[in-house]
């Protein structure tokens, strides 16, 4: 339902699809630690497999830094491999250490493959592949030039890659954008300048590009400043790109986009992790979401909807106690939901949901608010996710909230509306791995 790898934390990830059905994904890993120094951590990729995008199973790890005196020498980041003949090219960001100011030098490198499971990597040559053009892009001191995405052109026969870069015709506040580069052959790249420049980001990191069936294209693109991401929608490769705002909610991160086993579209996306396992935690590297239904009608907003893949993990209705559950109701007015679970002290609330229309929360056991959101529109059914201490709410199919709730324990759902007070039937949620104990598996509570 989620994964993460034994012992450490996911971060940004790239996700594959062999010839027999099999999922891999690549996936930067880190050890949990609030003080996470990036350049001495994320120094590998780890993989792991799936059949259908919901049970993953650890399988070690898949390619590393560099020889020293490389590009890659200190640090290897987000990658994105496409299939290339009968294997696979993988671009992959590059960090050969330090600017004077502290700051990561980071380029695009390239790697083949004759397989096509997300193994076998060998480089292509000792330098470089892309680096940043400065008549465009910020270099050195807070510059970017990560997260390479490539695509095939859709006005020539060659190829284009967006990469995460910075302005540098804007304060670097408010630099963040996608560049991009065009290729013939995936080993010669010509820089343009910023294919999307937004003017008021801090960071666009993890751009995503995907053809949509009416041969128009989306792009996603990770805010840092809002951790979340958003939306752009354009006729053609080349614009114009029409910003069309958040796509989940924040805690959701770096997506991809990947056809789920039933064929439809999905997003899966990173949702971070709490030191110490509580929630007055720091914030760390975080885990791998399970699959949301990626829906854009028409000239409409982009959405994430509940896949409906996921529903034959769910149990039957049932009043009692549960652990991991997924619980639906309608909205007619102002509602609050308690999740009550037993402990040393008695029936206590373990998590509340509330919505008075346009304005949905969580809170915490405490009363403490763990996570917020402005609806667009009032809500009329809410659908509630919590398995382990990982919490989403949907409204009205749409994904809208997620947070985290170190309650861990099994509890009975009611929701309270004008005054009266109701159970909330739930359908508990089948682990793939219930026995599995390592940081992968679901956190069992205190």
């Amino acid at each position: 339902m989620r994964y993460a790898p034994p012992g450490l934390c996911v971060n940004d990830f790239a996700l594959l699809r062999d010839e027999d059905g099999t999922y891999a994904v690549l996936h930067l890993q880190g050890p949990w630690t609030a003080e996470f120094d990036h350049l001495r951590m994320e120094t590998s990729y780890g993989r792991a497999t799936s059949t259908d995008l919901v049970g993953w199973q650890p399988q070690g790890t898949a390619f590393g830094v560099g020889l020293p005196g490389r590009f890659d020498q200190q640090a290897v980041w987000t990658m994105h491999p496409v299939r290339h003949g009968g294997g696979m090219a993988m671009f992959y960001t590059g960090v050969s250490g330090l600017t004077a100011g502290g700051w990561p030098l980071q380029s695009v490198g390239l790697a083949y493959s004759d397989r096509t499971d997300g193994t076998g990597w060998r480089r292509h040559g000792t330098g470089p592949l892309l680096e940043a053009d400065p008549r465009w892009y910020r270099t050195g001191e807070r510059m970017g030039w990560r997260d390479p995405f490539v695509v095939r052109d859709d006005e020539t026969d060659g190829w284009v890659m967006v990469v995460c870069a910075s302005d540098a015709s804007l304060p670097v506040e408010v630099s963040g954008c996608v560049a991009w580069a065009t290729s013939d052959d995936l080993e010669h790249w010509t820089v343009h300048p910023p294919l999307v420049s937004p003017g008021d980001v801090d960071e666009l990191e993890c751009p995503v590009l995907e053809r949509l069936d009416d041969g128009s294209w989306l792009l996603l693109g990770s805010i840092g400043a809002t951790r979340g991401f958003e939306s752009w929608t354009a006729p053609s490769l080349r614009g114009p790109w029409t910003r069309r705002g958040p796509l989940g909610p924040t805690g959701s991160y770096a997506p991809r986009i990947i056809a789920a086993p039933d064929g439809s579209r999905v997003v899966l996306h990173t949702t971070p992790r709490q030191v110490g396992l509580s929630d007055s935690g720091e914030r760390c590297r975080g885990m791998l979401a399970q699959p949301k239904s990626l829906v854009v009608r028409g000239d409409s907003a982009p959405r994430l909807e509940w896949w409906p893949g996921l529903d034959d993990w769910l149990g039957e209705e049932t009043d009692r106690p549960a652990l991991h559950a997924v619980g639906d109701l309608d909205v007619t007015g102002p509602v609050e939901i308690t999740l009550r679970a037993r402990t040393d002290e008695g029936e206590r609330p373990a998590l509340v949901v509330g919505c008075d229309g346009k304005n949905l929360w969580v809170t915490g056991p405490d009363g403490h608010r763990l996570g917020e959101t402005v609806l667009t529109e009032p809500a009329t059914t809410l659908r509630i996710l919590t398995i382990g201490e990982y919490v989403e709410v949907y409204a009205d199919g749409v994904f809208a909230l997620t947070t985290l709730c170190y309650s861990g324990r099994p509890a009975s759902w009611t929701a309270v509306t004008d005054g009266r007070t109701r159970t909330i039937p739930v359908r508990p949620i089948r682990l793939p791995d219930p026995d599995r104990d390592d940081a992968s598996a679901v956190w069992p509570g205190p």
